[in-house]
């Protein structure tokens, strides 16, 4: 024999009947000589509008009617368009009679104003019931004959309602009697719905119809046990979380058992195990795309690789906690616990306790949690009292992600890879929970961080094409222009050669915010900012932090204060943040030691390379040689494009402010160009670099010693330009100095024994800052191991273009 089981979606509508129709002919044709079950839900969403009904009618409301007149028409139009006119007529009164019957319990559940569970399986039972009795007439209207068996006849439950167990030896008695002395080759049956002992409906749970073809498959034996459904098979994740999930061309009943309790909701949980204690192979089809191989489900399966066979969750869960010193070495704390919970039907889905057996956790539904709390409270309402144990601890608003395979068992390093992977993108575990068969590793975390979980989990274990990175860009003036132009020419390039897929989902300038979850088009983005929202950067964060993506980096390419007094937000929700703005690494000690404190804590990257040197690796270099045990005793740089500029450029020929201006023009300045000629900019990169060295050090720790007049840094920056025209004679004679002796002006800064200093300097040829042209900066670092020779970092430290591929270089570090 062979079982199909149809669900809800296969027979959704006319048209859906058709197909199933269609897969029942090839089955029966594909074993002629066998008898054929086919098991067929309601018709979708009909089990909810005839609960609703019910609740509706208990609640005195009305409306019930509307609906249970809904649900009769969709019966009748289903058997206008499946049977032909001249046979409609006994099915239409089969089905009208039975609507009747619907309406008349709910008449009477409307008058009491009372539903019973009884009452309402006896309900919701008409569901399979009118389904199945439409498509055997369809059957029939075709030719291929067929019996339709109330499945009240052939399985037998407690009187459980609602979820009711099932009475294996009866029931395998009655259906094997019923089948074997059956002529026909093709019998439709009704899931979900079975009866108890004095006759009354039952049903066996959500999803129960599942459950009715492997019970009667089980029971008869059959070859197989075939589940269409709307999806192609078993998944590795679940494909409305995980874009990327995969079919799962074969798997155990194990596996399919531990997945299915932990929320695949391809296959009821209950229903493997009648089939798996008669080795009967289980196939999951898709009713639309039937030729799609599915998943086979059967015994010891290892034909995949993989560890993991598959990652699944189960939402709304309240972990309750039971904690005391009085629990410590005293027996039967866990049994009264449990004995608690089992006397008020409220299932434990995961455990786990400490070894100190100072406290024990349980996972449950959440709908349950209060139900539980007073249960254990007055179970343990002595020990509460005397002070030996905590009353209940309640904590609601989580989840449950497993990752499943029978594989896992031996194989070292999974959970770590587990906890590893989701701790470095920022989500909490609250409880941990593994068997000894070693093939379900469970942990409780924040229902709002499920979604990225699931991602990472599966693009670590499952996916080996790329890893996926989510960028936020805040500014996109000319750096940040540049910025966006590299990564589109380098998207494809990362992707092969990096196994990196950079997108950006956000993007903000001063004026304007946009976000995509599926990556904004780079060809057309200046298109999409600009018919985004108004710029709001509390939502922009706010947006950032709840859309809780993985592998979340924040781009800040702007010079702006309030956008750096973000970072601790981000960083704390482990947003890695790539910083060009100098801000926040040149604001308070106090804020430069937080950022980097919540980088280490909450596992994100604080990335600001292009802080100095713009595209240098200055603050790389640095890094390398402390993190190798070297110590810098001093610092030497030039350390301003901008300057290095203005001083290669200037020689009286042309005015000084002209000379600045051109640098501006080419985008070798701060937006404000008085930071550069001030001296502010190259006094808070070599604090940057003294702060990266290990010492606490301050702005108005800083000697600088300007050659700017102080009447040209007031007023706007026209006002700026004026004033220096006006001073030219000043700066004239600076540039003469220095060329009758034959020196050249540079600006350096220098940090040595806890102190700093900037300030324009003459320097001659034998200097390694003489020979440095256009716009290019020099570092130079003395340590313990460069005591003489200094190591040098020396390149174009200014630019649009060096600037964004700085940041572009910190990106792909964040991302790795």
């Amino acid at each position: 024999m062979q079982v199909l089981k149809f669900g809800g979606t296969s027979v959704a509508n006319a048209e859906n009947m058709n197909k199933v129709s269609s897969i029942v002919q090839q089955a029966l044709v594909r074993m002629p000589q066998s008898k054929t079950i086919v098991v067929v839900s309601a018709l979708g969403g009909v089990t909810d509008v005839l609960l609703q009904s019910g609740g509706l009618a208990a609640a005195g409301d009305e409306s019930y009617k509307e609906l249970l007149q809904k649900v009769e028409q969709r019966h009748l139009e289903a058997v206008k368009a499946l049977i032909p006119v001249t046979q409609q007529s006994s099915v239409l009164s089969w089905v009208k009679q039975r609507c009747n019957e619907i309406e008349d319990i709910c008449n009477g559940v409307f008058l009491l104003g009372e539903l019973s569970a009884r009452t309402k399986d006896r309900i919701v039972s008409f569901g399979e019931l009118l389904s199945s009795k439409i498509i055997a007439a369809r059957l029939n209207a075709l030719g291929i004959e067929n019996i339709w068996v109330d499945s009240r006849e052939l399985i037998r439950t407690d009187s459980h309602y609602g979820s009711a167990s099932v009475d294996f030896s009866l029931t395998n008695s009655l259906c094997n009697d019923f089948f074997s002395a059956a002529a026909a080759k093709l019998f439709i049956v009704p899931g979900f719905v079975a009866a108890d002992d004095k006759g009354n409906t039952t049903t066996l749970g959500r999803g129960g119809s599942d459950y009715t073809a492997a019970i009667i498959a089980g029971a008869v034996s059959a070859q197989s046990l075939e589940i269409w459904t709307d999806v192609s098979g078993m998944m590795t994740a679940d494909p409305r979380l995980v874009p990327n999930a995969r079919i799962l061309p074969h798997i155990s009943y194990q596996e399919a058992m531990e997945l299915s309790h932990f929320g695949a909701k391809v296959i009821y949980p209950p229903t493997i195990q009648p089939v798996m204690s008669k080795n009967i192979p289980v196939w999951i089809k898709n009713t639309f795309a039937p030729e799609d191989h599915g998943t086979l489900i059967e015994n010891d399966v290892h034909k995949n690789g993989n560890n993991i066979r598959g990652i699944s969750s189960i939402s709304k869960i309240a972990l309750l906690s039971l904690e005391g010193s009085g629990m410590v070495g005293i027996p039967g704390f866990s049994r009264r616990l449990f004995e608690s919970l089992a006397n008020d039907f409220i299932n434990v889905i995961l455990i786990t306790q400490g070894s100190s057996e100072h406290s024990i956790c349980v996972g449950i539904d959440e709908a349950l949690a209060e139900k539980a709390k007073l249960a254990v409270d007055k179970t343990f309402a002595h020990e509460i009292e005397t002070g030996r144990v905590e009353p209940l601890r309640i904590e609601k608003g989580l989840a449950i992600v497993a990752l499943v395979g029978d594989n896992m068992k031996s194989h070292p390093g999974i959970s770590g890879k587990m906890f590893g992977a989701i701790g470095r993108n920022g989500v909490n575990v609250r409880a941990i929970a593994q068997g000894s068969s070693e093939r379900n590793i469970s942990a409780v975390i924040a229902a709002t961080d499920v979604k990225k979980a699931i991602n990472v989990l599966h693009e670590d274990f499952f996916e080996t094409t790329y890893k996926q990175i989510n960028l936020f860009v805040a500014g996109t003036g000319n750096v940040g222009g540049k910025l966006l132009a590299q990564l589109k020419q380098q998207q494809q390039y990362l992707q092969q050669n990096m196994r990196l897929q950079v997108r950006i989902v956000g993007m903000a300038n001063s004026k304007k915010m946009v976000f995509s979850d599926e990556g904004i088009d780079l060809d057309n983005w200046r298109d999409h900012l600009q018919k985004g929202e108004t710029m709001d950067l509390g939502n922009f964060v706010e947006t950032i932090r709840s859309k809780n993506l993985r592998n979340s980096v924040f781009v800040d390419v702007t010079a702006n204060e309030l956008v750096a007094q973000v970072y601790d937000q981000l960083l704390a929700k482990s947003i890695s943040v790539v910083a060009c703005n100098k801000v926040a690494c040149s604001s308070a000690f106090a804020y430069y030691k937080k950022l980097k404190d919540l980088a280490r804590e909450y596992n994100a990257f604080f990335l600001f390379e292009t802080n100095v040197g713009a595209g240098l690796p200055v603050i790389g270099t640095l890094n390398d040689l402390m993190r190798s045990g070297d110590v810098v005793t001093r610092i030497e740089a030039v350390l301003s494009g901008t300057l290095n500029f203005v001083f290669n450029n200037y020689d009286g020929t042309r005015s000084f402010a002209q000379v600045v201006k051109q640098a501006q023009d080419e985008g070798y300045t701060e937006p404000d160009p008085r930071l550069d000629l001030s001296g502010t900019d190259v006094m808070r990169k070599i604090m940057i670099l003294a702060r990266e060295a290990g010492e606490r050090l301050d702005m108005e720790d800083i000697t600088n010693n300007t050659f700017m007049p102080a009447s040209c840094m007031v007023g706007s920056v026209d006002d700026f330009y004026k004033e220096m025209e006006k001073q030219e004679k000043h700066f004239k004679e600076i540039y003469q100095k220095a060329a009758e002796s034959g020196k050249k002006l540079k600006f350096v800064a220098k940090f040595e024994g806890g102190k700093a200093a900037v300030g324009l300097q003459h320097v001659d040829s034998q200097s390694d800052f003489y020979h440095l042209y256009g716009k290019d900066n020099v570092v130079l670092f003395y340590t313990n191991r460069y005591p003489d020779q200094p190591l040098v970092v020396k390149g174009a430290g200014a630019g649009a273009e060096v600037t964004a591929s700085g940041v572009f270089a910190d990106i792909i570090r964040a991302a790795h």
